[in-house]
């Protein structure tokens, strides 16, 4: 693992920025919608212009990689979701908000995308999967960290704002610092989401969902606890105890998985979280402790659920199809994700409070309910057939998808095979190659070989080759390496 750091440490550390940004500006942007007087369905669509950033960036940003390149794209974005961030003290419009949210969106997904690029250059098939869990701690602890950031200041002022706009500043020191070369870009392939869906029915559909309960409570979760009544410190308390809980939860549940059937553990843990969540309707703002409990488990349960789907439609996928249905997998959630904020913010403007855990509580029920069925129609895959649960975050691209070491291995680059033959060459005294005729002492004489040194020197005349007839001798060297 500490190998695995050290050979990306400049990236890690900047995308540990960018996760303290991130966490920070959605909770903010949620806080100071309601200092604004906005209604809590205006806030939801102005919320969900993020992940509808987010999943337009992701298709649109890989072939600007590929055009442009990696660092002119990453300092663009960068310095676009930096400027971003700054309009909302500025401009007090809700379109303006949901333009700037949708532009943030995109500009973050193009920060996934190169940093995940430049992971995959530096991983190779033994360390891929540790990256990929250092990348997973660092999304989660970053979003929590990035609540505790509002208390800073008070989101009635400019300067929470302009704190957001200074980590994304530092997030591209140490990114575009590390970036010694520039590696080699291809836009993943994709696969038809109906292909995604027919190969697993439960796996596609729950994404969907998981999508609704990740965008509403990281869209209205300030918003639930604005109607509660909650200071802005209980408030990042609350959001820091879902992410969390997410961190805590995941591997256990992950290990749960390898060991019996995989749709199982989906009906138990999203059966769990709809307890959960329904439960903090029950509670008011009063009742922080209880509050809290609910959020580490609602996280907990919810969070995971991603990964497990992500593993459950791998089940039924080859090694080469798993990069390419990510595509398709992370639409689907992004999908949900939009119509999270707003399906939660409808809920908070007509019954409150409630509104919200009753949001995530049916989406999660409902998770539940088509596992119990789908395990009706067909028998599941056995515990030997299925594949290993690997630790996916949502906030990843499908670049990162690579990183799975459930996935097709990663093939060496020219420069690391050309590095390995010269590596493996052998060559003989003088500076020959050792399987040479002409250096073998024992080898017979040629009787054909000139022995006057005129006739020596035009056998090195440049004559016609014959293409459609192979040389009979051996080919000598055009050049020679350099002496020691």
């Amino acid at each position: 693992m500490f190998e695995a750091f050290k050979s990306a440490w400049a990236l890690f550390v900047g995308l540990a920025f960018i996760m303290l940004g991130n966490g920070l500006q959605g909770s903010l942007v949620a806080i100071r919608a309601q200092f604004e007087i906005f209604d809590n369905t205006t806030t939801g669509y102005i919320m969900a212009g993020y992940f509808a950033g987010f999943f337009i960036g992701s298709l649109i940003v890989p072939s600007l990689v590929a055009r442009v390149g990696h660092v002119r794209v990453f300092g663009a974005l960068a310095s676009l979701s930096s400027l971003a961030i700054l309009v909302f003290p500025v401009f007090i419009d809700p379109l303006v908000w949901l333009a700037m949210r949708i532009v943030t969106g995109m500009a973050y997904a193009g920060l996934y995308i190169v940093c995940e690029s430049w992971l995959n250059d530096r991983a190779t098939n033994e360390t891929r999967g540790q990256m990929l869990a250092i990348y997973m701690a660092i999304s989660l602890l970053g979003m929590a960290a990035g609540q505790s950031l509002l208390n800073l200041y008070s989101p009635a002022d400019f300067q929470l704002f302009t704190v957001v706009s200074v980590l994304i500043s530092l997030a591209v020191v140490p990114v575009l610092i590390s970036a010694a070369k520039t590696p080699e870009f291809e836009a993943p392939e994709r696969m038809n989401p109906i292909q995604v869906y027919r190969a697993s029915p439960l796996g596609f559909s729950a994404m969907i969902l998981v999508g609704v309960t990740s965008g509403a409570f990281l869209g209205m979760g300030p918003a639930y606890t604005y109607e509660l009544d909650m200071s802005v410190s209980e408030t990042s308390s609350l959001m820091s105890a879902i992410f969390i809980g997410g961190f805590i939860f995941t591997v256990p549940i992950g290990k749960l998985s390898d060991a019996m059937d995989r749709r199982t553990v989906i009906l138990i843990v999203a059966a769990a979280g709809a307890v959960a969540s329904g439960s903090m309707a029950f509670f008011g703002g009063d009742q922080e402790a209880a509050l809290y409990a609910l959020a580490c488990l609602t996280g907990g349960f919810a969070l995971p659920l991603y990964s497990l789907c992500i593993a459950h439609t791998n089940d039924f996928l080859t090694q080469k199809q798993m990069v390419a249905a990510s595509s398709s997998m992370i639409m689907a959630n992004g999908i949900g994700a939009v119509a999270g904020p707003n399906i939660a913010g409808y809920g908070l403007d007509t019954i409150g409070a409630p509104g919200l855990p009753l949001t995530l509580a049916s989406a999660m029920a409902a998770i539940a309910l088509f596992a119990a069925w789908r395990m009706l129609q067909r028998p599941g895959k056995t515990i030997e057939e299925q594949g290993a649960f690997v630790a996916m975050s949502e906030t990843m691209t499908p670049v990162a998808a690579s990183l799975n070491p459930e996935s097709e291995p990663i093939e060496e680059s020219p420069e690391d095979a050309e590095e390995t033959v010269a590596d493996e060459e052998v060559w003989a005294p003088d500076d020959e190659p050792a399987d040479d005729p002409a250096r073998d002492p024992d080898s017979e004489p040629d009787p054909a070989e000139p022995s006057d040194p005129e006739e020596e020197l035009s056998r090195f005349e440049a004559k016609p080759v014959d293409l459609k007839q192979e040389p009979a001798e051996p080919r000598e060297r055009e050049e020679k390496p350099p002496k020691p």
